[in-house]
């Protein structure tokens, strides 16, 4: 039986924030003798919408071209009012492509008062597309964190997760943040790269990964970097029928279910996030946004929130949150 206080506490809850019940994941959790529940919530998650220029196989949201979910000007204002009520540290900015919603500006101008830290999830290739070149210049003046995705070294293992032409517009992209100043010692610009796998794989050792990375990044265009992340693809959306059409579904969730790892639930990011959608409503991570699991199995506003869910209360779960507590974790 684990006795982590931080990981049993439990409080007695408005129906709101009530458990969603049976599950594998749940019933994993129950045999470990675990609870799911929240820290102190330090983080908002934005996910501004759906829109994309790119159509990546291992979306959990299925983002693309053709998605019209955007969170609009009242939306946005709505956050901006909530990271001030709710003394969030973070805000992390994420899509689709964030940087194609035309109130990202606004959102980041607007958060940047009542909060510390601000970061934006990149594909890194939006940013080439005008008008949104000026958003670099945005990020630069507000001291915002770029958390840019690159898969791989490979150029074709990248453009077969992420479309053609994606690689060297990326190494652009990554080469003008670092004439900026990201990346580099002492500017406090903040680079991060993420990294996920191209197929139906568990991922490589992060430290290892980060090594190799560096050193290749450096050797081939002289760019630096801050942190690498490695992360697996959760078996969702666009991700999952590729799954299903290429008979690896079964194998890639048992892998999954077969790699849980107890010690990754103290660091699992619902634990200190909540994430709210286009829509204003509120979800203990992105990933529930992509199964429509809101907080406390009902849909609740923004506007209705007076600050964070309180710390001890339950996390909604599914079967897909194998993929935060597999290995080394998704923090």
């Amino acid at each position: 039986m684990n006795s982590n206080p931080i990981l049993n506490k439990q409080q007695d809850l408005p129906e709101i924030f009530s458990p969603d019940p049976g599950s594998r994941f749940r019933d994993r959790l129950t045999q470990s003798g675990l609870t799911l529940v929240r820290d102190v919530t330090t983080i908002l998650q934005v996910n501004v919408g759906l829109v994309c220029n790119q159509t990546c196989r291992h979306c959990h949201l299925e983002a693309g071209p053709n998605r019209r979910e955007m969170m609009s000007l009242e939306t946005v204002e709505e956050v901006i009012a909530y990271t001030r009520r709710g003394g969030f540290r973070t805000v992390d900015i994420t899509g689709g492509a964030p940087e194609l919603n035309l109130h990202l500006t606004r959102l980041i101008s607007g958060v940047r008062p009542h909060t510390e830290r601000i970061m934006v999830r990149s594909n890194l290739t939006a940013l080439t597309e005008r008008p949104q070149t000026a958003l670099m210049e945005t990020f630069k003046e507000y001291q915002v964190a770029v958390v840019a995705s690159f898969p791989s070294l490979q150029e074709g293992q990248t453009e077969n997760q992420r479309g053609p032409g994606v690689f060297q517009v990326s190494i652009n992209t990554l080469l003008k943040l670092n004439k900026m100043g990201y990346g580099q010692e002492q500017s406090g610009l903040v680079l991060d790269l993420v990294s996920n796998p191209s197929g139906a794989f568990s991922p490589p050792s992060q430290a290892e990964t980060e090594i190799r990375f560096r050193k290749e990044l450096a050797r081939r265009w002289g760019l630096v970097f801050n942190h690498l992340y490695v992360f697996a693809n959760v078996p969702l959306g666009r991700y999952q029928k590729w799954l299903v059409q290429s008979g690896n579904l079964g194998s890639y969730q048992e892998k999954l279910a077969s790699g849980f790892n107890p010690a990754t639930l103290n660091g699992v990011m619902c634990r200190s996030h909540i994430s709210v959608s286009w829509e204003g409503i509120l979800y203990d991570c992105d990933f529930n946004i992509a199964v429509d699991l809101p907080l406390g199995g009902q849909k609740r506003h923004i506007r209705n929130m007076t600050g964070p869910p309180p710390e001890g209360t339950s996390i909604q779960i599914g079967d897909h949150c194998y993929a935060c507590t597999a290995g080394s974790g998704f923090t």
